[in-house]
């Protein structure tokens, strides 16, 4: 049967309208908000990469349930730069020109922090800087920021621990050879005659140190009341085993970085009363913390720390600049980034001129086997990051 011209024209009209739906849709779908991230996912860094790309995934999938920002999806872009300078540059380069992204989460330790961060300076593109402490840097240029207290802001929190909260006035000092370790112990013996702490001894170890007998013999002979110890949880778990296995009983203060549960599992029982400046309330009631921490352990088996709160800070913070600027215009972000006064996970922040962190240090102690809250350093006026 022979199908009228009218009719051959309907249908045609039909199929083709029919087959442009999806287009019309795909044009019509929101275009996503690209959100680089910089990790090492492998290399000596991956636990800690990974832990913050998982708790950065945390905060986009919280933001697109909610509708995303502005009625865009997020999508996170995510590059492992192997805990290494050289892979950075490549990456935040790729990031730039293929990914396109509007703005970067670092994720990544000082050095290849460090690398990529005048790349993205030069696109300017913001970069928030979640763990690492180089304080070059957010010296690069405006459109960096740190959600990190550098080392030596902490250093000197620690000094307070040592010297007002714990009453000790002969310290130790055991210096990590590292930017992060020499930073610290910097603000620590800058802060310690403020509290009437005086160091007899201060000795420097290698990241790849994992036995210390003469350097614990000669603490001992130093007879110190308290040791104030840099370092990270593959060091400092082997260091304070050592230190109670020589008999030295005097308290042990530290940074953040030994808040992993690694450190105690390393450390066994000689891990408790061990006190860190850290940078969340373990023992908080916040229901935005606590909702954090669960979903964390129920997406990775493992409970957060450190690393993984101040990435799903620097998310945070980084969503809502987004929301405020109503843009992914960089200067207009660049703008809110500054303007940030929020509630994070790891406390109130705000920055500073240099885009430096001002927030306070929640104090952490080991006791039956579990890091728990012990208080608060939240003396703004010592803790006023570099300008």
């Amino acid at each position: 049967m022979r199908v009228p011209t009218s009719s051959r024209r309907q249908l045609a009209v039909g199929l083709l309208a029919a087959a442009l739906l999806p287009v019309a849709a795909q044009a019509q779908a929101p275009q996503p908000i690209k959100i680089g991230m910089q990790a090492g996912i492998t290399g000596p860094a991956a636990a800690d990469g990974n832990a913050a790309v998982a708790a950065v995934k945390i905060a986009i999938d919280q933001a697109n349930a909610a509708g995303g920002v502005n009625g865009r999806p997020l999508e996170l872009v995510v590059h492992d730069d192997q805990g290494k300078p050289d892979q950075a540059v490549p990456l935040a380069n790729r990031m730039i020109g293929d990914d396109k992204v509007v703005a970067v989460i670092s994720a990544g330790f000082s050095a290849p922090s460090r690398a990529a961060a005048p790349v993205f300076q030069k696109a300017k593109i913001p970069y928030i800087a979640a763990i690492a402490f180089a304080p070059e840097i957010t010296r690069v240029g405006d459109y960096m920021f740190r959600v990190t207290s550098v080392g030596e802001v902490q250093g000197r929190a620690g000094a307070l621990v040592v010297g007002k909260l714990l009453g000790k006035k002969k310290a130790v000092v055991l210096t990590i050879k590292t930017d992060f370790g020499k930073t610290l112990v910097a603000g620590f013996k800058e802060a310690a005659p403020k509290f009437g702490v005086e160091i007899v001894k201060e000795y420097e170890y290698g990241p790849g140190d994992r036995q210390f007998g003469p350097l614990i013999a000669s603490i001992k002979a130093d007879n110190p009341d308290v040791i104030y110890a840099t370092g990270f949880y593959f060091t400092g778990g082997p260091l304070v085993n050592q230190i109670r296995a020589a008999g030295i009983t005097v308290p042990i203060v530290g940074p953040e970085s030994l808040s992993s549960q690694k450190f105690i599992e390393i450390a066994g029982q000689a891990a408790e009363g061990t006190v860190i400046t850290n940078v969340i309330d373990w023992g908080t009631t916040r229901t935005e913390v606590r909702e954090f921490l669960t979903e964390f352990e129920k997406r990775t088996g493992g409970k957060a720390e450190a690393v993984a709160a101040q990435a799903y800070a620097a998310a945070t913070v980084l969503i809502a600049a987004l929301k405020a600027a109503n843009s992914t215009d960089p200067e207009k972000l660049r703008v809110a980034l500054e303007k940030t006064d929020i509630d994070t996970v790891i406390g109130r922040l705000t920055f500073n001129k240099l885009h430096e962190v001002r927030k306070a240090f929640p104090l952490s102690v080991v006791r039956n086997g579990t890091w728990q809250a012990n208080g608060v350093v939240d003396d703004m006026v010592l803790l006023t990051p570099p300008e």
